[in-house]
Parts: structure tokens; sequence; C-alpha cells
């Protein structure tokens, strides 16, 4: 399966071993509850959906790769303790906790969290010594004299033989007791995420033309090379800061991120297309409603990859803008929520004056932020919305302390009226990102026409959740337009396609 099918998968399993009957006992119980073991491709992203799945489950997740570790370190260190069997004192051999097991119990006391996942990452990669101890986790949930506490689930992740020299296979007996989900690369699903994680367009319009170089693991007589997900995705966030700091990209760096000599070639040269394909045809300028007939006409003449360049170009530029768009809202949203919890604050009776109880209040906000972020439960963006909210309330209590309301209800009218501002800045941007959606159709049908650069076109903005959810909201005449025309031709080619099997 995909990706985003074993993520499904994953989340849907957690949410059933978790799931308690009317006593407050697991529907199933705990000695039920298999660890779920991912195999796949190393790069695939299999960490990545294990960080995913815990924030969405709201649940704690400790990560450990097994190979940095020794026999000691996972099973914990051996002391002699004395023990009495009827009326014999023995000397027993018993292990202090692993650390592995202490630093769950340490992420229950961080965070509050009493369930949780467990990650062991190549799990299939330990060491002859260690072999036993992973077995016996596996099958009974413990390192050495130690249980994994109830409400953590096991989850591990291995590669293939054919990925790595050093796999150990499971027997039987371990692979009876595990519940095993085999992903496969998907580039589709994994262009999905990476829209959405701001991976630089470059990439994403290189390897929509060539799929086929998403994933590749090959043995040379010179030994692997390889291309993963991973290595995009870390390679895109280098190549952004690249581009920041005014520092060239060329084969050599890209190397360092896909060791695939002939891939890595590819994309350099590729790249270097890119660059000159953006400052040639002024995308800028053209979003900006200042267009250029005769760039118009040669990019209707390029050829098909130069094309394809050109949409990712105009495309880039607005996803900028619909994700700016959706930032803003998603930190009114949260601003809105809290200032209705202020407004109820400030109706109380109390001591306190209404300046007083907004800064405690703030202070509360504050706290509930940094007990989300260590608890792990917030992505980057959720962060930056918090800082985003807390700077804002920040300047809303100085505003207050300035005017010296005396009344809560006055007060509650200066912030309301804050607000109000900040609304319309949205409502602005919103505006500016309409028309610059609608300049980007002045330039694709003065470009390439009603054609299949344009089905290219309304195909990627419907892949991005950013496009969907900003199109949904400010609604754009000739993308819906555009998108009913091209419903139809798929349906007319489905109907074309069963009438062929039956002829």
């Amino acid at each position: 399966m995909n990706i985003k099918r074993a993520k499904e998968e994953l989340k849907n399993t957690i949410r059933a071993y978790l799931a308690k009957n009317s006593y407050g006992e697991y529907e199933i119980p705990v000695m039920g509850q298999r660890p779920v073991l991912l195999m796949g491709p190393p790069g695939i992203g299999k960490t990545q959906i294990m960080e995913q799945v815990a924030r969405e489950c709201g649940i704690g997740l400790v990560a450990y790769t097994i190979t940095h570790h020794t026999r000691q370190s996972a099973i914990g260190l051996p002391f002699i303790s004395e023990q009495t069997y009827g009326e014999k004192a023995v000397s027993v051999t018993q292990y202090t906790m692993s650390e592995i097991v202490a630093a769950v119990y340490n992420k229950m006391e961080e965070t509050g969290l009493k369930e949780g996942i467990l990650f062991i990452d190549e799990i299939n990669c330990v060491s002859e010594t260690l072999a036993p101890a992973m077995l016996q986790f596996l099958q009974y949930k413990t390192f050495g004299n130690h249980k994994i506490p109830d409400g953590w689930i096991i989850a591990a992740a291995g590669n293939p033989p054919e990925f790595n020299k050093s796999v150990r296979e499971f027997d039987i007996a371990t692979l009876d007791r595990v519940k095993q989900i085999f992903v496969e690369p998907d580039f589709a699903v994994w262009k999905e995420y990476a829209v959405r994680m701001e991976v630089h367009p470059a990439i994403l319009s290189y390897l929509t033309a060539r799929p086929q170089n998403f994933c590749q693991v090959e043995t040379t007589v010179d030994g692997p090379v390889f291309a993963t997900p991973r290595g995009w995705e870390d390679l895109s966030r280098f190549l952004t800061v690249y581009e920041k700091l005014g520092i060239s990209c060329d084969r050599e760096v890209v190397s360092q991120y896909i060791p695939h000599g002939r891939i890595a070639r590819d994309f350099a040269s590729y790249l270097e297309l890119y660059y000159k394909y953006q400052a040639h045809y002024q995308i800028d300028e053209a979003l900006s409603g200042r267009r250029s007939e005769a760039l118009l006409e040669q990019a209707a003449r390029a050829p098909f990859d130069e094309k394809l360049s050109v949409i990712s170009l105009v495309l880039a530029k607005l996803n900028v803008e619909f994700r700016k768009t959706g930032k803003m809202e998603d930190s009114l949203e949260l601003l809105f929520e809290k200032l209705k919890a202020v407004k109820e604050r400030l109706a109380e009776d109390g001591d306190r004056t209404p300046v007083q109880r907004l800064t405690a209040f703030i202070g509360e906000v504050r706290e509930e932020y940094e007990g989300k972020k260590q608890a792990g439960l917030l992505t980057r963006a959720q962060i930056h919305q918090y800082e985003d909210v807390c700077g804002t309330m920040d300047q809303y209590l100085l505003a207050a302390g300035e005017a010296e309301a005396q009344d809560g209800e006055a007060l509650f009218g200066m912030l309301a009226s804050r607000f109000g501002e900040e609304r319309e800045q949205y409502e602005d941007q919103c505006r500016a990102a309409l028309q610059m959606v609608e300049y980007a159709f002045d330039f694709m049908e003065g470009a390439f026409g009603d054609s299949q650069e344009m089905v290219i076109f309304i195909t990627e903005l419907n892949t991005s959740y950013d496009a969907v959810r900003f199109l949904e909201e400010n609604p754009c005449e000739r993308y819906y337009q555009y998108n009913r025309k091209l419903l139809f031709e798929d349906r007319e080619a489905d109907i074309k396609r069963k009438l062929e099997r039956l002829l």
C-alpha cells in the first residue's frame, strides 16, 4: 500500500487499540495488541507518518533507531539481588530499567500524556547480541525485566533485504505476533504531502515530468546509487535556503542528497533551466497584470518540458499567496477563539482590574502553547500560529494598558475593534490573492488556451490543499468553468473505455 493508506491504517489501529469498554479496560487486551511493523524502502516516510499520527491522535511519541543501541542500553545493566525461596536465600540476576523504557516514563512525566507510540526504527538491522532482546520486545513488550506501560503502542519499521545487507529475517513465530504493513513508493501520494510541506517547485515539476526518478535504488559495480523521497525533501529545504542566501546549487550539491549520478545530473540541468525560465518569463509581472504578449507567444511555442516549468512557476507564486492567506485565516480563527474566552473572563466578578485579568489570560494561553509544544502535539505551522496569536495579544495588552480601561466591557470593545482591523487585513489579502488567480488565468489562456497545459494547471490546483481551501472560500468563475469541463471530459473518457471493453 502507499504511504497515505499506511498512515490511515496505522491511525485506525491506534484508535482500536486505545478504545475502552464501560469498565475502563482496553477493548483489545494489551497482550493482544500486536506491534505494528512497517516495511518499506529507506526514506519513504515511515518516521514522518508516526509523528503525524501521534499529533493527530493527541498521544505521545518516543522514537529510537535501534541500530544505535547496545544490549546494555536496550535491556539495562545486570545487577545481583537477594531473593528468598522457601527458607533458602539465593542471588538473582536482574536488570536496571532500559534507556528506552525509561524514555517512555520520562515522556509521560514531562507531558502528562499517559498513552502514546513507542517507535523503533530499523528493527530488523539489530546486532546479533541484541536480536533476542528485540524478539522478546515484539512478542512480550518488555525490555529486560521491565514492561512497556499499558496504553503505549509498539510500532516498528524496517527495510526489506534488497535495500540493506545487514537485515535479519524474522522467524514465523515472531511474524505471527506482529501486524505487518508493506509500504510502497507512490509519487502521486507523496506529491500531495510535498505541496503542503512547501517542497521546492522545481523538484515538484521535475518529478512530475520524470516520476520514474522519484524513488530508485540500484546496485552498481561502484556500489549502491539511490534517490529517495527523504532525499528530495531534504534537498528542497537546502535549495530554498541557498536561494535566500544567493548561493547557486550545482550537480555536486544535488548529488549530496541524491547520490544517483544520472538523476543528480539530470535534475541539476533541469534546475539550471528552471532558473532561466524564472528570469525570462517574468511571472511576477504577469501575475501583477503586466503580461508580455511576446512572452506569451514564446511560451505557446515552447517544448513540453519548458511549458511544464512555466506552469510550475505560476503555481509556485499562487501557492505562496494561498498559503499566506490560509495562515492569516488560521491565526484569526485561533485569535477569535481566545477573544471569546477573554470576553467571559472580563465579565467575571473579582478584585482584579480588567487589564490584570487580560494579563493572566495571556499567561494561560502561553502556558497552553508551551505544554502542547513540549508534548509534540503541534506542527511547525501550528507553532507559528500560536506565536503570531500570542504576539498579537501582547500588542492588545500594551494598548489596553495605555488606554487605562477601567471597565471590562470597554476593554473588550477596544479588543474587538483591534480584531476588526486584523479581519480587514485578511480580507484585503483574500482580494489580492483572488486577483492574482484571475491574472494567472489571463496568462494561461493567453499562452496555452484551452489545451492540455490548462488541464495540467487545473489538475495541479486541485491537488494543492492550500489552493482548494482558498478557492472554496473565494470563488473564481473561470476555475469552476474549467473544472466542470475537465470533469465532463473525464466522464466521457471513462464511458469510452467501458464501451471499448464491451466491444
